[in-house]
């Protein structure tokens, strides 16, 4: 044990681990291999209430199961969080063979731990007399953090990997997140900058000396890191968007132009700002994988235009679609800012409910939506007029926002198309004639102005809207002459039915339903026969529905199952359906994990009405 301050020590290991104490308790940054606990009565510690994890890497933390057992709770980052309490399913499943995935998530403990809760960026966790700070610092990992306290008068900042000495890193292929890329080596510039403005008095590395000049070791790292991202020619206008990330649309209409996808702020009088979609701000680079350790959301711009547009708060965000890209960081928004989340009807039981669903593109946690909007009905925030419009096409679940910014009439489009291309996912939900669809609105509309997640906002003329109609009809015929009728009318994927909740999460010998949706496409009414394909040792309650549904609707059926005395991660159900005469097989599937142990999905989900047998008539059998 080596003494810094007071109440302040480090024992080096294959870390720095770092004790904070409070008479006889302390709290660890870090754990090594657990060694520590063999030293602490060397400082008068009898007892480890708390281990707060940086990172999740193997040198930080594969010692973890002996804190466990030593009764003391383990927190980590919540954005890797599934790398500590859930790396045996990501031992199983990362890929090994024809790997081009370059990040070290691999260099995660070899087993899972229980953790205790996880480190939320922008949070506090308070231990007796201190407070720590959790600061995101993505740049050695994506999800990596610093926490920052006051100790014995000293602010205090735990970096760790993200500097190891002035000018120095423990690591630069740790910011490879890409195959041939350096993702990393800007985000760490950013996260530097960050942290240097917190006004550290020392900076205490898990590799390195600690360091009592922060902002010369700061400073010298930033330049060498710049050089490097110069050689490799490589986010060459990185400090100039940090300066400036907000452009004028119009003066009160800006966009982002940091984020992916991009996000736009619409500023009232009274100084509120709306923004619409927020999924990653200050994005320099996409890592490989979409697991949740490879996603990192962020307020790194809203501090920015707090003080460049005078904005008081980030009152509310509305929303075009449910994709990561715009809602990643509605979370950690409205944890921070106290924004309010605004979304369609149409989509919002996606947000709440991610479980449910099997769609491209959903965020990891639930988002709650603090106000459900109807479709064409004008509502109002501040002296702004908005009306939201279905507009099926990326996805089925999206909508267009209509409203005007200094004189202007504004559409937001989300991610309908990239510039003037149509920009449709067949798993999304896509029609056929969606786009025609949305050409048509855009026609009535006439708006000024197209503002998307991926384009330039777009000034539009008369030939661009009959552009887009042209070429949505054209893309409703193509589809037509390649496909069967009755897969035109199936949407998206052409599947013949879907299961709901797409997860569950069930206790050994606990009884659940699963409700199908299953959709007649022909012209006449027809019998659907659904039954369930469930597991050996399974039972199924109601073993085989026929019911009769009109030509163009869907019906909703629901079977109730036990599940067996087993513990299985996302067993397999599927639903076999005909329809009339004709067999489709195996149409949906659902995935069911049983499990003994504590169960925190169903925590996560929001009640709402339950779903029973019903004819829904639908609109996805459009004629041409």
């Amino acid at each position: 044990m080596r003494k810094i301050s007071e109440n302040l020590y480090v024992y080096e290991d294959t870390c720095n681990v770092y004790v904070v104490k409070h008479n006889e308790r302390a709290v660890l940054i870090d754990f090594g291999s657990g060694d520590v606990l063999d030293h602490l009565d060397e400082v008068g510690v009898s007892r480890v209430i708390d281990v707060l994890l940086t990172h999740h890497h193997r040198d930080q933390a594969q010692g973890l199961a002996r804190a466990v057992e030593a009764g003391a709770d383990v927190w980590v980052p919540h954005t890797e969080q599934d790398l500590i309490s859930g790396v045996d399913d990501h031992w199983q499943s990362r890929e090994i063979y024809n790997n081009y995935n370059m990040r070290q998530d691999r260099f995660s403990i070899l087993y899972s731990v229980p953790i205790s809760g996880t480190l939320k960026d922008y949070s506090t966790y308070r231990f007796e007399d201190y407070e720590f700070t959790v600061a995101p610092t993505p740049g050695h990992t994506i999800g990596s953090i610093s926490l920052l306290a006051n100790i014995d008068g000293d602010k205090v900042a735990f970096t760790g990997d993200l500097i190891s000495a002035p000018g120095k890193m423990w690591s630069l292929s740790t910011t490879q997140w890409t195959y041939n890329g350096a993702e990393g080596v800007p985000y760490s510039v950013l996260s530097l900058l960050s942290l240097k403005e917190k006004n550290p008095d020392c900076l205490c590395p898990s590799h390195g000396e600690v360091m009592a000049d922060p902002k010369y070791a700061i400073d010298l790292l930033v330049e060498r890191l710049k050089r490097l991202l110069n050689h490799r020619n490589q986010a060459a206008n990185l400090l100039e968007v940090r300066e400036n990330p907000y452009e004028e649309i119009t003066p009160h209409l800006l966009r982002n132009r940091t984020s992916w996808a991009h996000s736009y702020v619409l500023i009232s009088e009274s100084g509120k700002a709306l923004v619409i979609d927020y999924g990653y701000d200050f994005m320099v680079g996409l890592a490989s994988g979409a697991d949740r350790a490879s996603r990192r959301p962020w307020l790194y711009n809203i501090d920015k235009l707090k003080k460049d547009y005078g904005v008081e708060k980030v009152d509310v965000a509305l929303l075009t679609h449910f994709h990561d890209d715009h809602v990643g960081g509605l979370n950690v928004l409205r944890d921070v800012e106290g924004t309010e989340v605004w979304a369609a009807e149409n989509f919002s039981d996606i947000l709440e409910n991610p479980d449910d669903y099997d769609l491209p593109c959903i965020w990891y946690d639930p988002i709650k939506v603090d106000r459900k909007l109807p479709l064409e009905k004008t509502l109002r925030w501040e002296e702004y007029e908005f009306t939201l419009y279905e507009q099926s096409g990326h996805t089925l679940y999206a909508v267009a926002i209509a409203f005007e910014a200094d004189g202007k009439r504004v559409l937001a489009i989300g991610d309908q198309y990239q510039d003037t291309n149509d920009n449709y996912v067949y798993k999304n939900g896509f029609r056929a004639w969606d786009y025609r669809d949305s050409a048509e609105l855009y026609n009535r509309l006439k708006p000024d102005l197209l503002i998307s997640g991926h384009s330039n906002p777009l000034w539009t003329n008369e030939e661009i809207f009959q552009e887009l109609l042209e070429k949505g009809k054209e893309l409703e015929e193509i589809h037509r002459e390649l496909l069967p009728e009755e897969i035109v009318a199936f949407q998206g994927d052409g599947t013949a039915a879907f299961l709901t909740p797409y997860q569950t999460y069930v206790d050994p010998e606990e009884t659940f339903t699963l409700t199908a949706t299953v959709k007649n496409p022909y012209e006449s009414e027809e019998i659907i026969t659904i039954s369930l394909e469930v597991p050996s040792g399974w039972k199924v309650w109601t073993d085989v529905k026929q019911v009769s549904v009109p030509a163009g609707c869907e019906r909703i059926e629901t079977f109730t199952i036990t599940a067996p005395d087993v513990n299985e991660r996302r067993a397999r159900v599927a639903a076999n359906i005909t329809i009339g005469d004709k067999n489709f097989g195996q149409q949906a599937e659902a995935l069911v994990t049983v499990s003994g142990g504590e169960v925190v999905h169903d925590e996560r989900k929001w009640e709402r009405p339950a779903t029973v047998g019903k004819d829904v008539a639908y609109d996805r059998q459009r004629s041409s």
